[in-house]
């Protein structure tokens, strides 16, 4: 008998040739039934992999929650649902919308799934971003650049004659109210979220903000429009800080335009419908051009419809002419200035320092306008994130 050693066979005094053919038979259909089986295991996995890669698989949203607010400010939203253009675009999904008085309800409602994406001022969608660790919202467009003003009772002419003086801002938190505690700020004043300080800022809501100031029981506010202008022409306000006139242009090459308005969307809702969400873009881009190139009468009758129905009242047409010029519609969100929003907001006490590195992802919306015509957009070229996300 020889040893049994690694690599030799044991072989057993007196054992025939025939078992040990058989036995090899049946060693050989063993391994072969192994190997079969294994195999199978193999493309079973793979089976099952590609199911699962299939049912995981990016598709069209059945619906779109969209939020937005009654203010001229969003005409791009106002615009894109009376004329259709966001319907349209966004083909078999159902459009549903849902309007706001200011960005932090809206955050919110967001958050909390009951809108999917929103227009929305800058500095909500900021604090959104900080709040969750980068983990809730995406700005993917530009919408509305400037119209905003801090507007005031005649007698009021410098910073220096606000001191005790009651202010308001459309809510807490929001773009206005931050322009608002900021500016405050640079001219030596304290303000503080409870309303206390050398001037109380008392965030209400737009038309409450009109009704107060026509009774004498506010001294201004800072608003967007129509709302400043309603003030102006229908309560007898005059203008003490117009916002374009504190922006130099510096992190964007546009002095005088900021960002007043952006459309933001849920992450997890663009992971899982990234069509959807250039859909949305398209319907939108449709809307800004259209705003950029509609003649003046046909534009404001457009407006002035669409706010009758999710405002429950048209304007006067002087305060949407006056609105009107003060906006500048743009797919660009002036993705340069948010490192300056962010440190208003830090120092109003609305918003935590942090890194906003991946607030914007932009690829989509240039996707959508890649060898279109942008120039009726508001813009001719690549819209940049500004090393703040991916374009």
């Amino acid at each position: 008998m020889t040893s049994s050693k690694p690599g030799m066979t044991r072989i057993v005094a007196g054992e025939s040739a025939v078992p040990k053919r058989k036995r090899a038979i049946e060693a050989a259909l063993a391994i072969g039934l192994v190997l079969l089986i294994a195999v199978g295991a193999v493309v079973a996995s793979t089976v099952s992999r590609n199911t699962e890669a299939q049912a995981a698989e990016p598709t069209p949203a059945a619906e779109l929650k969209l939020g937005y607010f009654g203010n001229v400010t969003h005409a791009p939203a106002l615009v894109g649902i009376k004329q259709g253009f966001l319907a349209e675009a966004l083909g078999s999904t159902a459009l549903s919308t849902e309007t706001f008085n200011a960005g932090p309800a809206a955050i919110e409602a967001l958050n909390a799934g009951a809108i999917d994406a929103a227009y929305i001022g800058p500095n909500p969608a900021i604090n959104s971003f900080v709040k969750s660790q980068g983990q809730s919202v995406r700005i993917i467009a530009g919408a509305a650049a400037g119209g905003a003003q801090l507007v005031v009772k005649p007698e009021i002419n410098s910073a220096a004659d606000l001191k005790g003086r009651t202010l308001a801002s459309p809510q807490l938190g929001g773009t206005q109210d931050v322009a608002l505690r900021s500016w405050l700020a640079s001219e030596g004043y304290q303000t503080n979220v409870d309303g206390s300080g050398d001037v109380a800022i008392n965030p209400t809501e737009n038309a409450q903000t009109l009704k107060l100031f026509q009774d004498g029981k506010l001294d201004g506010a800072w608003l967007p429009e129509p709302w400043a202008s309603r003030l102006v022409l229908q309560a007898g306000a005059k203008v003490l800080v117009d916002e374009k006139d504190l922006w130099d242009g510096t992190g964007t090459g546009k002095p005088g335009e900021f960002p007043t308005t952006v459309l933001i969307v849920n992450q997890k809702f663009a992971a899982d419908h990234p069509d959807t969400v250039k859909a949305l873009l398209a319907g939108h881009a449709e809307s800004v051009a259209w705003l950029n190139e509609a003649p003046a009468a046909e534009k404001a009758g457009v407006i002035n419809s669409a706010l009758q129905e999710s405002a429950g009242a048209a304007l006067a047409d002087n305060v949407l002419a006056r609105s009107l010029a003060n906006i500048t519609f743009t797919l660009d969100p002036l993705a340069g200035s948010y490192p300056r929003l962010l440190e208003d907001g830090v120092e109003a006490g609305t918003t935590k320092q942090a890194d906003i590195t991946g607030l914007f992802d932009l690829r989509p919306l240039n996707e959508v306008a890649a060898g279109a015509d942008l120039a009726g957009a508001g813009t001719s070229s690549k819209i940049s994130a500004a090393g703040l996300g991916q374009d």
